[in-house]
């Protein structure tokens, strides 16, 4: 199995995931011209993808659904409360294509297994996703105000995450943004920060060398190097090493990350 995080921030979000059988998306956060070229530089034809996955309505992660969906004709599928509450400009999915995947359910798409994973955020019934191709497990959670015990259980140990590192909390309170929107961020339903990042990750790996990749950093409440670094130290105070015991790696908003490989990894 390998994926690419194809945009990741506040301006759009959306991974490109490919096994022997399927290819397919999680989120269309970008236009539909935007998607099509990332996509091509992967050299992906996205008339070959199998199915879209939508984690919630938010416009970042739906902006070019209706346009990839209705030009390729490709599936998608999201929970019921996230279909009715989907923003008009992603305008008519014809009913042939819509599918309802249940949040916690699982799913089998050719030959990867996919589970809804319920995640707390200012949405409908927002979700993440894991995503199983016989012993390689992904999963991609982001936008989340605090980190559940169910999802720490479900991604312990996972081989690749794409995990939120949302923003530096000093960064956020002292900038420019009006208060409401701060105290959304902040709040229980809102983003992790980098200390939330970290510190939810010293439960969830195990050491195995497992890949993370810091997703969904705000453009103006966070710096790419502050994260990792933030990160990994809150990791290494546990007795992990950065390079042996786990690997961070950066996500972009206007490029995406190389075509990698899902590694199956010995579970400790």
């Amino acid at each position: 199995m390998k994926f690419s995080v194809l945009a990741s921030g506040s301006t759009g979000n959306v991974i490109y995931i490919e096994s022997r059988q399927a290819r397919f998306l999680v989120d269309a956060g970008i236009s539909g011209k935007q998607l099509t070229e990332r996509l091509q530089q992967l050299k992906v034809d996205p008339s070959t993808l199998t199915a879209i996955f939508v984690t919630h309505e938010h416009i970042d992660h739906v902006k070019g659904l209706g346009v990839l969906a209705r030009r390729f004709q490709i599936p998608v599928y999201m929970n019921e409360s996230t279909w009715n509450h989907l923003p008009s400009s992603v305008g008519n999915i014809p009913e042939p294509l819509k599918n309802v995947i249940e949040t916690g359910a699982a799913l089998e798409l050719e030959d990867v297994l996919i589970e809804c994973i319920p995640v707390s955020h200012d949405a409908a019934e927002p979700v993440g996703y894991q995503i199983r191709h016989g012993r390689e497990t992904f999963a991609t959670v982001t936008d989340l105000g605090y980190v559940s015990s169910r999802i720490i259980d479900q991604l312990q140990g996972i081989d690749t995450l794409v995990w939120e590192s949302n923003h530096d909390v000093e960064m956020l309170r002292m900038g420019t943004y009006p208060w409401n929107v701060k105290r959304r961020i902040l709040g229980d339903t809102g983003h992790l920060s980098n200390e939330d990042a970290g510190e939810a990750l010293t439960e969830i790996l195990k050491g195995t060398g497992e890949n993370v990749y810091l997703a969904h950093l705000s453009r103006d409440n966070n710096v790419c190097e502050l994260a990792h670094l933030t990160v990994k130290n809150i990791l290494e105070e546990t007795g992990m090493k950065s390079g042996r015991d786990f690997y961070l790696w950066p996500t972009f908003h206007d490029r995406p990350t190389p075509l990698q490989e899902v590694k199956a990894k010995v579970k400790a």
